[in-house]
């Protein structure tokens, strides 16, 4: 049996760098800090969080938006500045901190010989990212690339094209339910929901984890 066990990018593998923010935004003459970016960000990921299927760019600019606004950024400055930061986004993604417990837990799965692969809604440059931060997790599966997006279940068939095994095998690890977790499921996979987001549901196939540790002992359980 080939086990099988992928994850998505943002806010699963890396989340938002705010010091890699604030060097941006100091380039256009905005000065605000990493200490004042990361006392907004709650708010900012609760607007983000309210809007529902808005659409990837709009939930995008409200968090960025609310998340300058919350550091002080001067209302008349936002609007450019949220427009240059989600033109560049494809070439200095802002998305670039690894979560630790989480590439901890990559790496231990690579060394039992587990099947590893990136399963992204991206806009293309995903897997460059990746390997600019020093995460390998095998083949990225980007859909800026492939033309296909979570939570349609032909990306995780091509996922696995890559990777070996059979969806009953296989594992997706991601933050959000609608593209993660839906998705996996329709594929039929099983499914981590992973990160702050998540919360107890009673759905066949599917555990939570909050953090490293937890995901470590879901993934224990469900490998063997």
């Amino acid at each position: 049996m080939s086990r099988v066990v992928t994850f998505d990018a943002g806010e699963t593998l890396v989340e938002l760098d705010l010091d890699f923010l604030a060097a941006r935004l100091v380039s256009k003459h905005i000065d605000t800090t990493g200490a004042a970016l990361t006392a907004a960000l709650p708010t900012a990921w609760r607007r983000h969080d309210s809007l529902g299927d808005v659409g990837h760019e709009a939930r995008w600019r409200a968090l960025m938006t609310t998340l300058l606004d919350g550091a002080g950024v001067p209302g008349s400055s936002i609007g450019g500045a949220v427009d240059w930061l989600w033109r560049e986004q494809p070439r200095a993604n802002l998305w670039r901190k690894p979560i630790a417990g989480v590439v901890e837990v990559t790496r231990e799965l690579a060394a039992a010989g587990v099947q590893l692969g990136v399963v992204s809604n991206s806009e293309g440059t995903i897997g460059a990212l990746l390997a600019e931060v020093g995460i390998a997790c095998g083949p990225v599966i980007d859909s800026g690339v492939v033309g296909v997006a979570k939570p349609d279940p032909a990306i995780f068939a091509l996922a696995l094209a890559q990777t070996g095994g059979a969806p009953a095998d296989a594992i997706h690890v991601g933050d959000s339910w609608a593209a993660d977790v839906e998705g996996a499921l329709a594929a039929g996979w099983r499914a981590v929901w992973y990160g702050r987001r998540a919360e107890p549901r009673d759905r066949p196939g599917v555990a939570i984890a909050r953090d490293g540790a937890e995901l470590r002992a879901v993934l224990a359980r469900w490998l063997g």
